[in-house]
C-alpha cells in the first residue's frame, strides 16, 4: 500500500513530463518554422530584443541552447529537417534540393517527409506558409504565378496560404506594404520598411489569422493533427509594422561584439553580403569585407531586424494563446524552429551562408502538453534530431534508418551524452561544433583552409587556431570526417 502510494505521488508530481509519453491518444504538434531566426531572444540572454511570447514559451518548455542547422540556407536546412539526413551532395546545400529530389518523385515505401510519415499514421496535415523551401509550398519560379505542383506531393492533407494583396507566395515572402514586390519593383527596393498599418498590413498578420482559422476546425476531428505554420520574417526585407519598430531605441542597440573579419581566415570562408546588397539596390550602403558599414547603418539594420522577430512574436503569441483558448494546450505539443541563423554584421557579414556559428545556430523551443518548469538545455542538437524525436514523443516508429537521432530522453529527463556533435555544410566547407570547439576544414586550393575557434576563450569566433593547435586539430578531425558522406573528397 505503501508503494502505492508514493508511485501514485509521483505520478502527480511528474505528470508534466509524463503527460505526453504515457496518453493513450497520440498528441498534435503545432511545428511554427520562423526564416532566419537566429537565437537572438529573451530566453537566449538577449534582453534587447523583444520577444515576451517566446519568452514566456520557453518559461514552460525547453529551450535549446546550442541547437545548430545542418546548413545556413533555406530550402536546404528545411530538408535536413523534413528527412532527418544531412548533405550528401552539393546538390544538398542547394535552396532548390527538395524540388529537385522529392517534388518529382512517386510516392515509395520510405516517406518523403516526417509529416508524410505522420500522415501514414493517423494525423491529419495542414501546411501554412513556408515549410518547405516554397513561400506556399507549391513550386514555381520567384517571378511566375503559383503552379499545382506542391514541393512535397504527399505529406499534406491541406495545404493553405492568404496571399492578400501581394497575389502569390513569393511576392508575399518579399512584399511590401502597397502591395509591390521586391520582384515587381526589379529590386529597386530597399531592405526594410515601417509601414503605419496593422499586423495584416503584411503577410504574417495573414498567416497568423488563417493558423487560427484552422485550429478552430482541427479542434472539432476525431484524429490527431499535425499543422505547421512557417513565419517569413525576419527574412529580408526587415519590413514590419511601425509599432513593432517603435519598440526600440536605435541608440541602445548594441553593434556585433565581433564585427571585423577573423585573424588568420580566408575571405572564402566568408562572403561579401550580396543578399542585401544585390537584392536591393537602395540600401542605404553597401556591405563588404574591405570595408565594414557605418555604425548607424548597422544599427538601422539590426532595428529592422528585431522589429520583425517582435512583430512574428506577436503573431506566435496569438497562435499560443489560441491553443489555450480551446483546450488544446492539454495535448498539443508547440515547437518553434529557427531555419538557420544570421550574421548581423558579425565577421563583416549581413546574411547566412557561412559555417561560423552566427549562421548555424538557430531558436529551438519545444513546449510539451503539461510542463510547467523551465528548462534551458545545453546539450547539442542538430536540426536532423527533430524527426526521430517527434516520432518518439507521438509513439510513431520510425519506418527506415537516418541520421538524426531522437533527444527525447532530454524532454523525460534522461538527458543525452556529453559528446554531442554538431556537422554543418556551405562554401565548400563541412564544421565539427562540439561543446567547447569549431572545427571547420574548406575543400579548396585557398589557404588557410582549417579552422579552429575555442568557444570557451573566443565565443564569438575571432581568431583561427588551428596553426597553433594541431594536436586538437589532429584529436578533432576524425570526428569531423565522419560527417564526410561522401559530400567532398
Amino acid at each position: 500500500m505503501k508503494i502505492i502510494f508514493i508511485f501514485l505521488i509521483f505520478i502527480f508530481l511528474a505528470g508534466g513530463y509524463l503527460n505526453v509519453f504515457s496518453q493513450s491518444t497520440k498528441p498534435n504538434i503545432v511545428f511554427i518554422a520562423v526564416d532566419d531566426l537566429r537565437a537572438d531572444l529573451g530566453c537566449y540572454g538577449n534582453f534587447v530584443v523583444k520577444s515576451p511570447n517566446l519568452d514566456k514559451l520557453g518559461k514552460n518548455g525547453f529551450v535549446f541552447q546550442n541547437h545548430f542547422v545542418n546548413v545556413p540556407t533555406c530550402g536546404a536546412s528545411r530538408q535536413c529537417l523534413l528527412t532527418g539526413n544531412r548533405p550528401t551532395s552539393a546538390l544538398f546545400t542547394r535552396n532548390d534540393i527538395t524540388e529537385k529530389i522529392i517534388s518529382e518523385k512517386l510516392e515509395t515505401k520510405n516517406p518523403e517527409s516526417f509529416i508524410h510519415h505522420l500522415k501514414r499514421n493517423g494525423y491529419h496535415t495542414v501546411g501554412i506558409g513556408k515549410i518547405s523551401h516554397s513561400a506556399d509550398g507549391y513550386v514555381y519560379a520567384y517571378n511566375e504565378k503559383p503552379s499545382n505542383k506542391r514541393e512535397l506531393p504527399f505529406s499534406w492533407d491541406e495545404l493553405d496560404f492568404d496571399y492578400g494583396k501581394w497575389g502569390t507566395g513569393w511576392n508575399a515572402f518579399f512584399g511590401y506594404a502597397n502591395g509591390e514586390s521586391r520582384g515587381s519593383l526589379k529590386k529597386e527596393v530597399k531592405p526594410y520598411e515601417m509601414a503605419d498599418v496593422d499586423d495584416t498590413g503584411y503577410v504574417d498578420g495573414l498567416t497568423c489569422e488563417l493558423a487560427i482559422k484552422k485550429l478552430r476546425g482541427l479542434q472539432e476531428k476525431s484524429e490527431p493533427f499535425f499543422l505547421g505554420v512557417g513565419f517569413f520574417k525576419p527574412h529580408l526585407p526587415f519590413n514590419a509594422p511601425k509599432k513593432y519598430w517603435d519598440l526600440y531605441n536605435r541608440d541602445s542597440i548594441p553593434l556585433s561584439p565581433n564585427p571585423n573579419v577573423p585573424s588568420n581566415v580566408s575571405l572564402k570562408s566568408l562572403h561579401g553580403s550580396d543578399e542585401v546588397n544585390n537584392g536591393y539596390h537602395l540600401t542605404d550602403e553597401k556591405a563588404s569585407l574591405t570595408h565594414r558599414v557605418s555604425d548607424a547603418y548597422a544599427r538601422k539594420l539590426k532595428h529592422g531586424y528585431y522589429s520583425c522577430i517582435s512583430y512574428i512574436d506577436e503573431q506566435i503569441g496569438k497562435i499560443v494563446k489560441e491553443i489555450n483558448d480551446l483546450g488544446l494546450e492539454k495535448n498539443t505539443i508547440i515547437v518553434v524552429w529557427g531555419d538557420h541563423g544570421w550574421h548581423l554584421g558579425d565577421q563583416q557579414v549581413w546574411g547566412k551562408h557561412t559555417i561560423f556559428d552566427n549562421a548555424l545556430k538557430s531558436v529551438l523551443i519545444i513546449k510539451l502538453p503539461g510542463k510547467q518548469v523551465a528548462d534551458n538545455v545545453s546539450a547539442i542538437v542538430e536540426t536532423v534530431d527533430i524527426y526521430p524525436t517527434l516520432m518518439d514523443l507521438c509513439g510513431v516508429k520510425m519506418p527506415n534508418k537516418i541520421d538524426g537521432e531522437s533527444f527525447a530522453g532530454i524532454l523525460k529527463g534522461e538527458g543525452l551524452a556529453e559528446d554531442q556533435v554538431a556537422y554543418g555544410y556551405f562554401r565548400k566547407g563541412i564544421s565539427l561544433r562540439t561543446k567547447r570547439y569549431r572545427l571547420s576544414r574548406y575543400f579548396r586550393d585557398e589557404q588557410p583552409n582549417i579552422e579552429l575557434y575555442d568557444h570557451l576563450a573566443d565565443p564569438f569566433e575571432t581568431n583561427n587556431i588551428a596553426q597553433d593547435n594541431p594536436s586538437i586539430v589532429k584529436k578533432l578531425m576524425p570526428l569531423l570526417e565522419k560527417g564526410n558522406t561522401h559530400l567532398y573528397k
